[in-house]
């Protein structure tokens, strides 16, 4: 890990150990640390890292910013750090300055469509939007003749439909009604593709930090828990599950890392940025679903209450799966890319990783 990365490292660390600790933030009555946790993030200009300098950004590399979400992952606090890097990526491949603030990013879905109109409006629905009520503005993908767009719409200005995902966490439907946009561009070829890669690796990575959390804290309560006059974790069959878990953590890790770094070192999203990020989402999702059914196995009832952190991890392991689509999604993709290339590259693909 270079300097910088090490530095960007410690200083996400630092702020969500001081101001988003999970178990505190289990027992408070309200959302007062939201605002403190925030201001933090975007004063240490970690809202902003993807954006790039001359866009007013930080500046960091794409690597670095998947190395901030993985430790946020690893603390599972319900702000919208992600969603805003996200954004901040999308706007800037157009040459969109980004706004300050909370920000979300409307993914591009097969049957949705927001279209610009004749009056250079912007209409259409999109579904699922991750802490869209609590954005200031969400970056968009709209179509028009001869292309698509990438557009900035104020919140206020949208109809908002609240849902949630299992965790909690919002996905609010959008609906935007002759909307004009406070910011629009071109949008680069493929950038909707991008998007969607960009997000499932985003996702990946924020997995793989849950996932580190989630053992952690199943071999800290594993060497508390006494039953029987000794530990738990002295217990032969405890010992195969944590095993179980390192061994889900370490896979997930491992690629949700690869595929970070296939995108920062790729000029452009190409079938080997497709092979890493396809294969991140569904063996971090796998990790994911078994590693959350051992951590519970192993903390018991208490897992499940409300005074104990660990359902938060694994609350937003699950909803994750499914975000920027769920490794079924991303198996079938992978496969029709396969099969389409032929046998005789199946090899070579795989070797030149």
């Amino acid at each position: 890990m270079s300097e910088s990365r090490q530095l960007l490292a410690d200083t996400t660390s630092r702020i969500f150990r001081d101001l988003g600790e999970p178990q505190a933030i289990a027992r408070a009555t309200d959302e007062g640390w939201k605002a403190p946790l925030w201001r933090a993030l975007e004063d240490a200009g970690l809202t902003r890292a993807w954006v790039p300098e001359a866009l007013d950004g930080a500046g960091a590399a794409i690597a670095d910013g998947f190395e901030v979400l993985r430790i946020a992952g690893a603390f599972a606090v319900a702000v919208p750090l992600a969603e805003t890097l996200l954004a901040g990526w999308l706007l800037s491949q157009a040459g969109l300055h980004v706004p300050p603030g909370a920000l979300s990013v409307a993914p591009v879905r097969e049957g949705e469509r927001l279209r610009r109109n004749a009056d250079a409006t912007l209409s259409g629905r999109a579904h699922a939007v991750p802490f869209a009520r609590d954005a200031a503005q969400i970056a968009v993908i709209a179509q028009r003749e001869g292309g698509a767009l990438v557009a900035l719409v104020e919140r206020s200005r949208c109809a908002i439909e609240n849902g949630a995902s299992i965790a909690g966490e919002p996905r609010d439907d959008i609906v935007l009604d002759r909307v004009r946009p406070s910011a629009v561009a071109d949008a680069p070829a493929e950038l909707g593709e991008n998007l969607l890669w960009m997000g499932a690796a985003v996702r990946a990575a924020q997995m793989s930090g849950a996932l580190e959390a989630i053992l952690e804290r199943s071999v800290a309560y594993a060497n508390e828990r006494i039953a029987f006059e000794r530990p738990i974790a002295k217990f032969q069959a405890i010992q195969h599950s944590l095993a179980r878990l390192a061994g889900e953590s370490a896979a997930a890790l491992t690629a949700a890392g690869s595929a970070a770094d296939a995108i920062d070192g790729a000029t452009r999203f190409d079938d080997a940025v497709l092979l890493e990020v396809a294969s991140a989402k569904i063996r971090v999702g796998e990790a994911a679903g078994a590693g959350s059914a051992i951590a519970h196995q192993v903390h018991g009832a208490i897992g499940f209450s409300g005074e104990h952190a660990l359902h938060r991890f694994t609350q937003r392991l699950w909803a994750w799966r499914d975000d920027f689509g769920a490794e079924s999604a991303w198996a079938l993709r992978l496969g029709n890319h396969v099969a389409a290339n032929g046998a005789d590259a199946l090899w070579p693909m795989l070797a030149a990783r």
